[in-house]
């Protein structure tokens, strides 16, 4: 018997009893050996084959061009992190393709041409020292914020190397604290002490990947132990609460029981102890002395959704008898995005029926208030930074058809203007957003963008991406978005996003009402979407592709598999996808509570029902789909990509594969790369939905 079809009779034994068969039995898991000779020489093969079918196209050339210019442009608005009474930037272009770190003044920041500093050039740090260094940023100690800790990363993934480095003179110091590659957290304290939690030892690590043990570290080489979490919890992180001029006002140890359930402690000179909250509760800020949390389920007399704050001198007489006060509900059509302190505000990023506000708050005599910031309607807003000095922000503001521009307000004034804008990189006019809700099987009204062309019949004939996240309360609100543009609209191309149940679109509730075993009204979501796009004549079959990367890997997977009538094409990235192993492959045991536990039997039995892995069907006729990865992806394991690759193949199911060798999870590390990247996937999309 052939190799491939000695492993695809194996394959269809584990799938046929895919509650019962051990995992072992999978005859693929050698392609989980990430850099292993015979995985590696199988990515090469793979990667050849698809590139001769894509990068031959007539149109992959133009596309790269396209793609390259907007990637590489001069004009882009340089993202500002404040910092040392100053503005500072990862710039990347053709010549800098890992990055310079540069700094500016506030002033200079707001001119068409700023005058920059480099403090650190990593293509050349890159060369000297034979890597890849890819930025992660970087932790100043305040208030003067010159002496930093900087994050490096070999190959773009979530290890990181740690150096001290000297922002004033621009230059690594010696002999000054260093923390060789791992994933790990460090932060100032002093000039002289920071907490740490990382792998101290090789079994200081949880099962799935990350420190539970935290440790105050002191330049004399001193190391004291400041809070052990358990093995089998998700990771251990600090929370400083930094008040005037960065003086640390407490510290609070985060242990994260489950992806979504934390408990917080207040630590001091005695024992930790426990912040009453419930385990499904996030810290977000600090400000004023109150200690800002968002509930993510009904506690207390609060709702879900709602923000509230303890006061910190309550807590350190002690927390038992600490009483929390709530800042703000969010209604049935609101979420909270994001939540962060100025100075002396606290700055609150809101999605209404999926378009953002931003809201400034005060703590004054015991109570909260609020003001609205003057930015634009009907638009998706994003906060960038905020200063510590004084109660400045950034904010970002765009839309499907309007560039993004960056905004400067003052949470105390009330006041924001627009300081830059991205000049226009495709055609718009040619182009509406319309908001539609599609009915899904259990009657939820699902909304859905749909950016298509205006003097398009509604025929069925519009060639159509529709893109889907559905998870970890992850909302996917109007972006705008270049390559989109450039390389699929211009072309004629229609754009959906599904907002899926299982995102942030409408607060927990939105999310939670897709975990675990009531996964597959997420795919029914999508499946309906899908649908409500061929009932109104926008598209149809023929003409609809389907895109999804990470947690979207398991929608769009299982899309092909119980609905591959419904795609001509699907673009599956970075995925999760081998659902009956993915609690055991990388960061992966640390999102059970999203999916479940496949060693608990009940659990295992409705994970293998939708498991994309264990459900592909001999004699069913899948669309050909285009599955990419990357590397050094070390949070969502590229086994999973290369598995599903392989069993399409040994049951003779075409599929392209790429797997890129550098860029971690995001993919997008290095811009040529990334130009790269963005054309061959809309190569394959006009392929298959254009041609």
């Amino acid at each position: 018997m052939k190799p491939l079809l000695r492993a695809l009779a194996a394959f269809a034994l584990l799938a046929s009893a895919a509650s019962a068969q051990p995992i072992q039995d999978d005859p693929f898991l050698w392609l989980e050996e990430v850099d292993g000779a015979r995985a590696m020489q199988w990515v090469e093969g793979q990667n050849a084959r698809s590139a001769a079918k894509l990068e031959r196209d007539p149109r992959y050339a133009p596309m790269l061009a396209q793609a390259r210019a907007i990637f590489t442009a001069k004009d882009r608005i340089p993202t500002p992190h404040s910092r040392a009474g100053g503005i500072d930037n990862l710039w990347q272009d053709e010549t800098n393709t890992h990055g310079l770190w540069r700094h500016t003044t506030e002033a200079s920041y707001r001119k068409a041409a700023p005058a920059w500093r480099v403090l650190l050039d990593l293509d050349a740090l890159s060369k000297a020292e034979s890597r890849n260094w890819i930025w992660k940023g970087a932790t100043c100690l305040k208030p003067a914020e010159t002496t930093c800790l900087v994050r490096l990363s070999n190959g773009g993934g979530d290890a990181v190397d740690i150096r001290e480095f000297d922002a004033a003179a621009g230059r690594f110091v010696d002999a000054g604290f260093r923390f060789g590659e791992g994933k790990q957290y460090v932060d100032w304290l002093d000039r002289d002490t920071l907490v740490v939690e990382r792998a101290w030892t090789p079994e200081e690590v949880t099962t799935s990947g990350y420190p539970f043990v935290m440790k105050t570290v002191r330049r004399d080489g001193a190391v004291r132990e400041l809070f052990r979490g358990q093995q089998t919890d998700v990771g251990v992180n600090h929370v400083l609460l930094r008040g005037d001029a960065g003086r640390v006002d407490g510290l609070l140890a985060a242990r994260g029981v489950s992806f979504f359930e934390t408990e917080y402690f207040l630590l001091g000179d005695g024992a930790p102890q426990r912040i009453p909250l419930p385990l499904k509760a996030q810290q977000q800020d600090y400000v004023d002395g109150q200690v800002v949390f968002t509930l993510q389920e009904a506690w207390g007399g609060f709702q879900a959704g709602a923000l509230i704050a303890y006061d910190l001198a309550e807590l350190k007489r002690g927390p038992a008898a600490a009483k929390p006060r709530l800042i703000f509900q969010p209604g049935p059509r609101q979420a909270i995005q994001q939540v962060a302190a100025t100075d002396g505000k606290l700055v609150v990023v809101l999605l209404e029926d999926v378009k953002g506000a931003v809201d400034a708050w005060d703590y004054a005599a015991g109570r909260w208030s609020a003001k609205r910031l003057p930015l634009p309607k009907d638009a998706n807003v994003t906060l960038v930074d905020t200063a510590s000095k004084d109660d400045e922000l950034f904010v970002t503001v765009e839309g499907f058809l309007e560039p993004t521009s960056l905004w400067l307000a003052d949470a105390a004034s009330g006041q924001a203007a627009k300081v830059k804008a991205l000049p226009p990189r495709f055609g718009a006019s040619t182009h509406i957003v319309e908001q539609f809700w599609a009915t899904s099987s259990d009657g939820a009204k699902i909304p859905y963008f749909v950016v298509r062309p205006k003097a398009a019949k509604l025929d069925g004939s519009i060639p159509t991406l529709m893109y889907g996240y559905g998870g970890f309360e992850v909302a996917k609100p109007p972006i705008y978005m270049p390559e989109a543009g450039k390389l699929w609209m211009e072309r004629g191309g229609a754009y959906v996003i599904a907002n899926i149940r299982g995102g942030g679109e409408f607060g927990p509730a939105w999310h939670q009402s897709v975990l675990r075993e009531k996964r597959q009204l997420s795919f029914d979501d999508f499946a309906a979407v899908a649908r409500d796009l061929f009932a109104r004549k926008i598209t149809s079959p023929r003409r609809l592709g389907i895109y999804g990367r990470s947690n979207g890997g398991v929608l769009t997977t299982v899309s092909m598999t119980q609905h591959p009538e419904l795609w001509n094409a699907i673009v599956i990235e970075s995925p999760l996808i081998d659902m009956l192993r993915y609690h055991k492959l990388s960061a992966g045991a640390s999102w059970v509570g999203e999916y479940g536990d496949p060693d608990v039997p009940a659990d295992r039995a409705f994970i293998a029902k939708y498991s994309a892995y264990q459900n592909l069907k001999p004699g069913v006729r899948y669309p050909e789909v285009y599955i990419t990865t990357n590397t050094r992806d070390d949070r969502v394991h590229p086994g999973h990509a290369r598995k599903f690759a392989a069993r399409l193949e040994a049951m003779g199911i075409p599929y392209l594969y790429y797997e890129q060798t550098f860029g971690g999870h995001a993919n997008d590390a290095d811009p040529e790369l990334n130009a790269r990247r963005w054309a061959r996937h809309y190569v394959y999309l006009a392929q298959k939905l254009m041609d």
